[in-house]
């Protein structure tokens, strides 16, 4: 029987265990709207196409599923561009559907047409202009091959529109075969033997956990692997929720906004065995110093990235779960020079210790005014174990990871590599999208909330209970705390004077709104949040010149870290 292009889109999607996307409507993908009535698939619809994609990418990241998206031609297609490099800087497996002008009409500047595959060429995995009905299934079929398998990523489909009206047989590949790509699976048995063997000689190891291992569900074998071993782990901002942060063990953040102990540890190790992370600057700091008397270990699935930021002693390409176990099962077979390495690094974990006890995570607190790293403790200390937390990005997104103290995998989303304002509450969307019964809670700046507020409607359109947490100073308060330090005090267009009535402002799209003015209000404006059905926006107003620290300043060693302020 034959199909049309959008039903045959909508087939595949069926296909791929597809059961939500995100989107927007518009005239190239009007079919494909007209069709997707007739199937089990919820769709979205967002405010913006930007937040299409932000959401899509919280469903990803919350399910492990392949997010899917869904935008017009031209400007629709371009409003995805800043979600789809978020995906791919962070590596979350989306598929983004955009339509475009009719196949006679590419090349002619039609109306609304625009090059979404040469523009999206290098923030994509793979991306994908359908010129014939007959490839379209194929197409679909390795579009969501790609972007879950090796390093997931975002594929892009552009869809002419009259290849979804066009008629074909609908047939589903059975399988995928695609020549060059290939990802590699099972790490090398010599090199994890020999990773096993500097485990066993190392006095100082450390392990730095990045979003790879997330990605990849090898949480719990990192957990025991860590345990086993009993090294220290230190996380970057996208590992965070990978490894429980109140784990003795845990180190917290590294780099720029790290811990002190994390910081200090990676300096004077002897061994820094790296699980899916990438050396992200904001996490070396000044290369030449990172880890200066360390070798390293790189394991990770996608091999372009080992060697590309630091010197590498030891590579291993491999899917994360199964180097990591394979890694456990070598060591557990030499368990008395495994005990005898833990009894000789003693005195490194004592070290570690005297580190944390002397400069833990720590704020000045105060009775009359609030302290955003105060709501945070509250949101932890009031919010279940499994609640999701999205951020958007600034001072509010490292107060977050500095303080929340994450214990589940898939329970922190923010955007790290490409650092996009705007990013929370639409991931926030698709994270509730994802999880009706759980708690989500998206922690925003004055100035990141106001980039995609309009997301507020889309919450209440479709009953979504989220909680939003908005630490407002009246300043793009990272920025700010930059020119404080660095450029003698010049707010240069940092204040936000405008008072904007935020609890107006969800109120006039139907969510309830709260405000906290005083310390001994917050616990209680949570509270009462957590307890009103529906979406509901909660404003602190906070310390409007608090910093975030430690603070490594840029081109600094990571040991080089401003304190106190």
């Amino acid at each position: 029987m034959k199909k049309t292009g959008s039903q045959i889109l909508l087939e595949c999607l069926q296909q791929e265990g597809v059961d939500t996307v995100f989107g927007y409507p518009g005239g190239t993908v009007i079919n494909i709207y007209h069709d997707i009535a007739d199937y089990p698939i919820d769709h979205i619809l967002t405010r913006h196409e930007q937040a299409a994609v932000h959401a899509a990418d919280g469903y990803a990241r919350t399910t492990g599923k392949v997010g899917v998206a869904i935008a017009t031609s031209g400007p629709g297609a371009t409003n995805t561009v800043t979600g789809i490099a978020t995906a791919y800087m962070d590596s979350v497996p989306m598929v983004i559907i955009t339509g475009q002008v009719p196949t006679p009409l590419i090349g002619n500047d039609a109306f609304q047409e625009v090059d979404i595959v040469g523009i999206t060429r290098s923030i994509t995995k793979h991306n994908y202009l359908v010129q014939d009905i007959k490839d379209l299934a194929r197409i679909v079929k390795q579009a969501f091959y790609i972007a879950r398998t090796g390093r997931p990523g975002p594929v892009l489909i552009d869809l002419p529109k009259d290849i979804q009206v066009a008629s074909a047989k609908f047939e589903y590949p059975e399988k995928v075969e695609l020549r060059g790509y290939k990802p590699t699976y099972s790490g090398n048995v010599r090199q994890i033997e020999k990773a096993a063997s500097m485990i066993l000689a190392a006095r100082k190891p450390v392990v730095y956990v990045g979003g790879g291992a997330t990605g990849a569900d090898a949480s719990e074998d990192l957990l025991a692997f860590a345990e086993m071993t009993q090294l220290p782990v230190t996380t970057t901002l996208m590992g965070m929720a990978a490894f429980p942060q109140r784990h003795p063990q845990a180190l917290g953040m590294l780099g720029m906004h790290g811990t002190y102990y994390a910081n200090m540890a990676v300096t004077n190790s002897d061994l820094l065995i790296a699980v899916g992370a990438r050396f992200d600057d904001r996490v070396t700091g000044k290369i030449a110093s990172f880890a200066p008397h360390a070798k390293i270990i790189h394991i990770d699935i996608d091999p372009t990235s080992i060697k590309k930021n630091v010197r590498v002693d030891l590579p291993i390409v491999g899917e994360l779960k199964d180097v990591l176990n394979n890694l456990s099962a070598t060591l557990s077979k030499q368990s008395e020079k495994l005990a005898a390495m833990i009894e000789s690094s003693a005195g490194w974990r004592a070290e570690i210790a005297d580190w944390k006890s002397s400069h833990p995570m720590a704020y000045q607190p105060s009775d009359t005014v609030i302290k955003p790293q105060y709501v945070i403790e509250q949101l932890r200390e009031l919010t279940s174990d499994d609640a999701i937390i999205t951020t958007e990005v600034g001072q509010h997104q490292m107060w977050t990871a500095q303080f929340f103290s994450f214990s589940q995998p898939r329970t922190f989303l923010s955007s790290g590599g490409l650092g996009t304002m705007g990013y929370g509450l639409p991931a926030a969307v698709g994270a509730q999208a994802a999880f009706p019964e759980r708690q989500v809670i998206d922690i925003s700046g004055d100035g990141s909330f106001q980039m995609n507020s309009q997301e507020l409607a889309t919450l209440v359109q479709y009953k979504l209970p989220v909680k939003i947490a908005i630490l407002n100073n009246n300043y793009l308060g990272m920025v700010r705390q930059w020119q404080e330090m660095f450029f003698d005090r010049r707010y240069s267009e940092t204040p936000m004077e405008l008072p904007i009535d935020f609890v107006k402002l969800a109120e006039a799209y139907g969510a309830t709104g709260l405000r906290a003015t005083k310390p001994e209000e917050v616990g209680e404006v949570i509270q009462k949040a957590l307890a009103t059905p529906g979406p509901v926006l909660m404003e602190f107003k906070v310390d409007r010149e608090e910093n975030v620290l430690p603070m490594v300043p840029a081109g600094a060693a990571i040991n080089e870290m401003v304190l106190a302020s």
